[in-house]
């Protein structure tokens, strides 16, 4: 039997609450269901968690979506597969993020601003919020934390262009 780091339970089909963090304070709150935890990525599933729709003119999140959101505790990004309640496929929202953290029954992830947008077709892929990045001030605050997350925004637009999110999440 192999030994798990701390925090991270196995428990799929337990519910989680996933609380995005962003400059210190918690931007949503919200219940999800975890599918898998394999002590590096945590894989939840949990509906589209704001009220109404929210329309970026690239893709509507709504009422009746589903979110499979997988977060890395060694990686600075989570990506979230988003469908319709119906199971279409809309795309992958990916979040930059420093690397998720477990504690207990609350998977805590801090939001660093910038965001990606792939297509489910994968003919859109889309660099989000740079300009809310560069005025969050974190290159001046930590600028170690500002250079993984742009690293990371490089990272998954490469892998976007060149092998598709699905494979990435499928591994």
């Amino acid at each position: 039997m192999s030994a798990r780091p701390a925090g991270t339970e196995a428990g799929a089909g337990a519910t989680l609450t996933v609380a995005l963090v962003k400059a210190g304070r918690t931007k949503i709150r919200y219940p999800a269901a975890r599918l898998a935890d394999d002590g590096t990525r945590i894989t939840v599933r949990a509906p589209w968690a704001a009220p109404g729709v929210r329309d970026f003119g690239f893709v509507r999140f709504e009422p009746g979506d589903v979110l499979t959101e997988h977060y890395w505790r060694d990686r600075w990004y989570a990506v979230k597969e988003v469908r319709t309640g119906g199971g279409r496929l809309k795309g992958w929202y990916c979040d930059i993020t420093r690397p998720a953290v477990l504690r207990g029954s609350e998977l805590v992830v801090e939001d660093l601003d910038l965001d990606l947008w792939v297509s489910a077709d994968g003919s859109a892929v889309l660099r989000l919020d740079e300009d809310e990045f560069a005025e969050s001030g974190l290159a001046d605050r930590d600028p170690s934390a500002a250079d993984a997350a742009v690293r990371a925004l490089d990272e998954l637009e490469h892998l976007a262009r060149a092998e598709g999110l699905a494979a990435l999440v499928g591994r």
